[in-house]
């Protein structure tokens, strides 16, 4: 397969190259000879190529360049063609609604769409990065938290989702963020990190009713939230945890960025979103 790469893309320009490499006497001979001298002088230009390339290795430095150029220009190519695919399955992300969960500005001009588990420990390092990127954005970007838990990190992740909507089910988004803020600090993350015993007194520590909270998370009635959150982060190409999309909420236009990335990148693609469609 190697030799049928190396014919196919060198033969041709490398044979004048490596012709350049002989002396120049034999050029000039060639012009001064008889028919047999040129055809004599063809062949040891033959041998002499052939001892350039498989015996002293002459053209291997070239050889394994072009390989280089060629991978390097397919892995380009593909990671350009993921960029798109990703872009254009983060489309399919739901509009911010009142069903949705909004830290900061409810009349942002971007929402970042984090979906979620709170088992997750790299959500766990970027929850308050995604604080600070609306705090520091004076009113420009907001927060939708939307749940994505993970099956191995189930019974846990799926309950403490539910539980988290059961609280702002009780005391809206003041308390589903504060039970979430509560949540990340203190579990060790990885499925077991808080216990399922533990959700309910969380949610009297915040001042929420228990009698009514226990009847919610025990009846499962939030399930299907949490179902919904999952599939459509499903449906815009989230695969892992935190699944982030920058969302420009007046085009719809979505951005896509997976994992637990530095507050820096975020603001850099908040405002390359931005600008792109300033006046429009």
């Amino acid at each position: 397969m190697v030799k049928r790469f190396v014919c196919r893309f060198w033969t041709a320009p490398l044979f004048r190259a490596a012709l350049i490499m002989l002396p120049a006497t034999i050029s000039v001979a060639y012009a001064d000879s008889t028919a047999v001298d040129r055809e004599l002088i063809r062949q040891e230009v033959r041998a002499e190529l052939l001892r350039l390339i498989e015996k002293e290795g002459a053209l291997d430095p070239a050889i394994e360049r072009g390989i280089k150029a060629f991978v390097e220009k397919q892995r380009a190519l593909a990671s350009a063609k993921q960029q798109r695919d990703s872009a254009e399955r983060a489309r399919n992300v739901l509009p911010v609604s009142q069903q949705d969960h909004i830290y900061g500005n409810p009349q942002a001009e971007i929402t970042l769409i984090e979906y979620s588990d709170f088992e997750c420990p790299f959500c766990k390092l970027f929850h308050p990065t995604a604080k600070q990127l609306v705090d520091r954005s004076n009113g420009k970007v907001n927060w939708v938290y939307r749940h994505f838990p993970l099956a191995f990190h189930n019974p846990g992740a799926q309950k403490q989702a539910e539980a988290s909507e059961c609280a702002g089910r009780l005391g809206g988004d003041k308390a589903f963020w504060r039970y979430a803020d509560l949540l990340y600090a203190r579990t060790t993350s990885n499925g077991k990190g808080f216990a399922i015993s533990a959700l309910i007194p969380l949610a009297a520590e915040i001042g929420l009713e228990t009698a009514p909270f226990q009847q919610c998370l025990d009846s499962g009635e939030m399930k299907t939230k949490v179902e919904l959150d999952y599939q459509n982060g499903i449906a815009s190409g989230v695969s892992g945890t935190p699944g982030n999309i920058i969302l420009h909420n007046a085009s719809g236009d979505a951005v896509a960025m997976a994992g637990a990335l530095p507050l820096s990148r975020f603001e850099a693609a908040v405002n390359a979103l931005s600008e792109k469609h300033a006046g429009k």
